[in-house]
């Protein structure tokens, strides 16, 4: 985010970083990040036998006794594979499955590790196969092929490289038609799936057992997260005050079976761990600016009503590592005093509105590299929550993140503000590209006390979607394309904003106007007023949107969060 007056280039001096990140990111186009495509539709069935090796290595072979199940690190359910590479083999684990000719197969795994590969071969067509050169958490390869007119069987394999460190695999499916026979007949779909307990993170689902199955799949909001051997299943990770669709499905060595009849199952209020209880299911964050850079100049009690989250920008770094303070510029802000902003910050909170402090922005320099700065930022943010009543903290740092110390400092913050505590993250778009990144680990890592990225989809130029596909900056392509990385890299889609500028002059590029926004954001959260990319499912959890920032919004009339905000808050 940008404190200096337009028209001078906001962040001008990171767009070489980011431009030569981007061009690495589409010369990676054909490897790593093939990991994010589409999702196979789903009315296909996973013919893959023991796909996500809970019944250790059954179906599978894998070359000189290279392969084994472990408990640890596991994509989902109680296993995966980790083969191991040497010298003189690639530790290749594959399988043949029954299909059936001239039909379309999609294959995908869940793997992690450097120069992991899948591939499937005797398509009787075009063999095919897809890889990342790292992958250090867990990351999606998918690719597809039709079969051949007299093809009854292919193989599909997963292998890393000679020499390398071993690499885990887990939940592969090859989705299509089955080539199964009458002996050996796909399980039939669960019925009488309930819901449990619940707690602010959990709910426990149970079904009727299905005769023929050797294990179940369980599926939330359309995606596939736990494998389990009986007829239960926990789900955990979740959101608190959250409703959730869970579908479950029967598989055996011929492969999985169609999915029950959907149930809904809604968490509990969160409890001691954070996540911000008292920000709205869709919500709209508005940057307001502490100092005077050409847009109209505000007082907190200035912000409209639209705003549910105000991001107040911007903390500052003090002498001690981590450390952070706050000085309200009253000067610059027109006599504007801090009794007078504490309690304009009050009437806010008062009126169902969140305000946080925001640390970093383009020439923020806290950095959180220690044990030692990890504390020092928990306690500098508490204690400056305490004193002017800020609900929680944005993490808007641009020049450097460290995921581990970062995650500690915030679980540190977590503990000492409780359940209220409002967590947002406003990472540059380059930063959300791959779930190796540090902010897209910081975010993963504390997922369970997060309560929304809103990514800066601006000043950023062309990146990759979740397709492999290129998309240019301000149209609805490169915001549903983009957000479709987070939305299908692990968090939950009540964890992602969309961040714009709210006119022309808060960014160096990549202004759209609201409507642009408004089509992105229905077409994430209902399918509709998409542009030629569409997701293969529909999110509407999606928390909202933000924008950089209330003061440019107010120097346009308010004309931003008057169109985008109504429409955040009429979200399914």
């Amino acid at each position: 985010m940008d404190r200096a007056p337009i028209p001078r280039p906001t962040r001008g001096r990171h767009r070489l970083r980011r431009a030569l990140a981007a061009a690495a990111s589409v010369l990676l186009a054909a490897g790593a990040l093939t990991a994010l495509g589409p999702s196979a539709h789903a009315a296909d069935t996973n013919i893959a036998t023991n796909p996500g090796f809970e019944s250790g290595l059954s179906g599978w072979t894998c070359s000189g006794g290279t392969g084994a199940t472990v408990s640890s690190p596991v994509h989902s359910g109680s296993a995966a594979l980790q083969a191991t590479p040497s010298g003189s083999d690639t530790a290749r684990c594959a399988q043949t499955v029954s299909v059936q000719p001239n039909s379309s197969y999609t294959l995908s795994a869940w793997v992690r590790g450097s120069y992991v590969y899948l591939g499937a071969e005797g398509t009787g067509t075009t063999d095919v196969s897809t890889w990342t050169p790292s992958a250090s958490d867990w990351q999606r390869l998918n690719t597809g092929f039709t079969t051949g007119p007299n093809t009854t069987t292919v193989t599909i394999y997963t292998h890393g490289w000679y020499g390398q460190p071993a690499y885990q695999a887990d939940d592969i499916a090859l989705t299509g038609p089955g080539g199964g026979g009458p002996t050996d007949p796909v399980p039939a779909a669960p019925t009488g799936l309930r819901t449990g307990t619940a707690t602010a993170d959990s709910i426990e689902l149970s079904w009727t057992p299905v005769s023929g199955a050797t294990g179940y799949r369980v599926y939330r909001d359309g995606t596939p997260v736990q494998s389990v051997g009986g007829a239960s299943a926990t789900v955990t990770g979740l959101s608190p005050s959250t409703s959730y669709r869970f579908q479950v499905s029967a598989t055996n060595a011929a492969g999985e079976s169609a999915k029950s009849a959907a149930v809904t199952g809604t968490t509990a209020a969160p409890g001691d761990g954070g996540g911000g209880s008292g920000v709205p299911r869709h919500a709209v964050t508005g940057y307001w600016q502490n100092f005077d850079n050409g847009a109209t100049v505000q007082k907190i009690s200035d912000v409209p009503a639209n705003y549910d989250i105000i991001a107040v920008a911007f903390a500052d770094a003090t002498s001690t590592p981590g450390a952070v303070t706050f000085n309200l510029d009253s000067a610059a802000l027109g006599g504007y005093t801090t009794a007078q902003f504490t309690a304009d910050i009050k009437a806010k909170q008062a009126a169902g509105t969140s305000v946080i402090l925001s640390v970093g922005g383009e020439k923020g320099t806290v950095s959180v590299n220690s044990d030692a700065s990890a504390a020092n930022f928990a306690d500098s943010v508490y204690a400056l929550m305490r004193q002017y009543g800020f609900d929680g903290v944005d993490i808007d740092l641009e020049n450097g993140l460290n995921s581990t110390y970062m995650t500690k400092a915030l679980r540190s913050l977590s503990q000492k503000a409780g359940s209220g505590l409002v967590i947002t993250m406003a990472p540059q778009t380059i930063d959300m590209q791959s779930t190796s990144g540090e902010y897209f680990k910081t975010a993963l890592n504390i997922k369970d006390i997060l309560t929304v990225v809103n990514t800066q989809y601006y000043n950023s130029g062309s990146m990759l979607g979740c397709d492999g596909k290129v998309y240019s900056q301000g149209s609805v392509d490169f915001l549903t394309a983009l957000a479709c990385i987070q939305l299908e890299g692990g968090l939950d889609p009540s964890q992602v904003g969309l961040g714009l500028p709210a006119s022309t002059r808060g960014a160096g590029s990549g202004y759209v106007a609201p409507s642009v926004v408004n089509n992105a954001l229905d077409c994430l959260a209902r399918g509709t007023n998409c542009g030629t990319f569409k997701p293969a499912r529909t999110y509407p959890a999606l928390r909202g949107a933000m924008t950089w920032s209330t003061n440019w919004d107010a120097a346009s009339g308010n004309a931003w969060s008057g169109a985008v905000g109504p429409h955040v808050h009429g979200l399914p």
